[in-house]
């Protein structure tokens, strides 16, 4: 199996921690959030991680090398502008095989990306997008008004829930070969919705699980706590304290 990361990203929201090392560099306890991902990875059975990177392409570089320590072959495919989140897709797109997983290379996870994978292999889907259930409090009164405005309902702190992208998805290469052109600048929603329009079948999969974005500071001191107090969730047999 193999997956590749998305790691290019300038981490703007967790300036100014992100001017001097990647955001996916970022340690969350003791650990990197993208060494947490790697080893995630690898006890899901992938055996090959490609690393798209652009901004301080390097670190990446020298820090993972070519993933021997961590039981992974690495390889990194390098930017030269920015290319959204399927652009580099392109550029690796003849290292990959027939399914591939494609990742944000800033999430802190305790999903199963190998039954995703496999429920996205056993569909033959296009492509399959992981979700995850959000709730979204509101903190004031909601008011509804008819067109003639007239309140039509009153809820005070409503509490909404929506199905999320993850940032974890699977493709399958030939499905998306057409829509991709290296160097061109191309969005992952905007892949699937070309990929519906056409026809091709796009997928949904989730489980139950703990997901969080560490792209904002106060999500980001969130997952330094969490991943803390549970480590073991997210890397089964690590010790509280220890790599």
């Amino acid at each position: 199996m193999q997956a590749l990361i998305l790691a290019g990203g300038r981490g703007t929201r967790l300036r100014p921690y992100s001017t001097v090392i990647p955001k996916p560099l970022m340690p969350v306890g003791d650990l990197p959030i993208l060494e947490i991902m790697l080893r995630q990875l690898r006890n899901a059975r992938v055996t090959e991680v490609i690393l798209a990177v652009g901004y301080m392409g390097q670190m990446f570089q020298a820090f993972f090398a070519d993933g021997a320590r961590l039981g992974l072959k690495i390889s990194y495919s390098f930017e030269e502008q920015a290319l959204g989140t399927a652009g580099p897709i392109a550029l690796a797109l003849d290292r990959l095989q027939e399914n591939f997983l494609v990742l944000n290379g800033d999430l802190l996870t305790t999903l199963d990306y190998g039954r995703l994978f496999a429920a996205h292999v056993k569909a033959g889907a296009a492509a399959t997008i992981g979700l995850y259930r959000r709730e979204v409090q509101i903190d004031f009164g909601v008011i509804e008004t008819d067109e003639r405005g007239r309140m039509t309902n009153y809820i005070e702190k409503p509490l909404y829930q929506f199905d999320v992208s993850m940032g974890v998805n699977a493709f399958n290469t030939e499905a998306v070969r057409k829509y991709l052109t290296p160097g061109v600048p191309l969005d992952i929603p905007a892949l699937m919705m070309k990929l519906k329009a056409d026809g091709l079948a796009v997928n949904c999969f989730s489980e139950p699980c703990y997901w969080l974005d560490i792209g904002r500071i106060d999500d980001y001191q969130t997952a330094t706590e969490m991943f803390e107090t549970r480590k073991a969730d997210f890397l089964p047999g690590a010790q509280p304290g220890r790599p």
